[in-house]
């Protein structure tokens, strides 16, 4: 058998200056939760620049929806770590950040001293129409590679039947997706290469301890800096939730609501969906709303400067986690990949992700198209019923114009959110 290295499959190694601008601009237009980052990567990283196979942006995917946490993220840091280490997965991890902290924390500055202001809702009209079609061009690109048998399809419509009508927690739905394809794989399957970890178990360790370590130090200095207490209170529960929310930013809402709002305080209900419609229609991983809930928790206790290190120590500890895992478990994403009972379970794993896509993708529909939707319960279904009278004209005829300039022109995403976004002033113009 032939042995290769896990940095086998890429056509071009870029410099790190090169991949840079490319996890920047990526960065700056994540737009539209996981979905449309999973599409967006997959055209940058796959298509374009071919710096990862299908395989292995595939395996990666499966790998990182098991993990706690941002998974569009945890997979930028993945591709970066693939092409340049530690340090390339750094600089793609902090890039697909960065940029939308920095507008989630303006954004909440002017939300605590303005409230809302009627041109920022206008240009995220637009914004919330093309990410759409932007996840459902992403469920399109992931259900073509990932479908392949019927049993795939069958996987897929389990997941999306689970999560949609039954509510199933996500992790359930992955932890049965990977059983079932771990135990179908054929156990004769094997190989024709064989992949070499160039990792040893020690090496993995001292890496998780490393990481332990940068994940709680600014901790212990709270305890003895912070007289207030507040941001020691905000890293500790904020450091909880990184470790067992699974499923994003949809998944932390779940954790979120209670303890928030009702045990602590920090934010009333409204609030909270507030931040979670500034978080959707900026770019970056959705789960940027915990910095939103860590600014005001600390603006209301000690003004802007400690709002702004509320908002600091909640990606801080939000994030470094994300880092954790992708750093010790990267190495060993290829190899898994190769064991035909693990790859199973991947496949497995991204046949049910297609489930959970159009979950997202109808959910996210039914909540911008309308102005009011309503859960109902009948027994253990759930259903989701929109205010037929609250439609959103505008909403639909942006969306049918980004549908037809991305699935049929094939226009680039940046130029379509931004056509969107000016159409959305257009129409709030013309309709107020």
């Amino acid at each position: 058998m032939n042995t290769i290295d896990i940095a086998d499959g890429i056509d071009h190694r870029p410099t790190l200056a090169q991949a840079t601008r490319v996890w920047l601009r990526i960065g700056l237009l994540s737009f539209g939760g996981p979905a449309a980052q999973i599409a967006l990567m997959h055209r940058e990283v796959v298509d374009g620049k071919r710096w990862m196979s299908e395989r292995q942006y595939l395996n990666a995917l499966s790998f990182c929806m098991l993990l706690p946490g941002p998974e569009a993220m945890q997979l930028a840091t993945y591709a970066g770590w693939r092409l340049h280490g530690t340090l390339g997965g750094l600089v793609a991890g902090l890039l697909f950040v960065l940029p939308g902290a920095l507008v989630i924390f303006l954004l909440a500055l002017i939300y605590v001293l303005y409230g809302d202001l009627p041109l920022v809702n206008a240009l995220f009209l637009g914004v919330k129409a093309a990410v759409i079609i932007i996840v459902i061009e992403a469920l399109l690109r992931v259900a073509r590679r990932a479908l392949l048998l019927p049993e795939h399809w069958l996987v897929a419509a389990l997941a999306f039947v689970a999560i949609f009508f039954l509510a199933l927690p996500f992790p359930l739905i992955i932890g049965l997706a990977a059983l079932f394809g771990f135990f179908r794989a054929s156990r004769d399957s094997v190989d024709q290469q064989s992949i070499r970890v160039k990792v040893s178990p020690l090496g993995s360790l001292l890496t998780a301890m490393s990481w332990v370590l940068i994940w709680a130090l600014p901790m212990l200095a709270l305890v003895a800096l912070d007289q207030q207490g507040l941001l020691l209170d905000i890293g500790v529960f904020f450091s909880k939730l990184a470790v067992v929310t699974f499923g994003g930013a949809y998944a932390v809402l779940a954790y979120l609501g209670q303890d928030v709002v009702v045990q602590f305080g920090w934010l009333s209900a409204g609030e909270m969906m507030d931040g979670l419609g500034l978080a959707e229609t900026t770019p970056g991983p959705l789960i940027l709303v915990n910095e939103f809930v860590g600014f005001i928790a600390a603006f209301r206790q000690g003004g802007i400067y400690y709002g702004l290190l509320g908002a600091v120590v909640t990606l801080w500890v939000t994030f470094t986690p994300c880092f954790l895992w992708i750093f010790v478990g990267a190495p060993y994403i290829d190899w898994i990949g190769s064991q035909a009972r693990l790859r199973g379970a991947l496949t497995a794993i991204t046949a049910a992700v297609v489930g959970v896509i159009l979950n997202l993708s109808i959910w996210f529909a039914l909540h911008v198209f309308f102005g009011e939707v309503s859960m109902q319960r009948y027994g253990p279904l759930v259903v989701w019923r929109p205010q037929l009278d609250s439609l959103d004209w505008r909403v639909i005829l942006l969306a049918l114009m980004c549908a037809m300039l991305l699935l049929r022109l094939h226009w680039g995403i940046s130029r379509v959110l931004l056509l969107a976004s000016l159409g959305g002033v257009l129409l709030s113009l013309l309709s107020a």
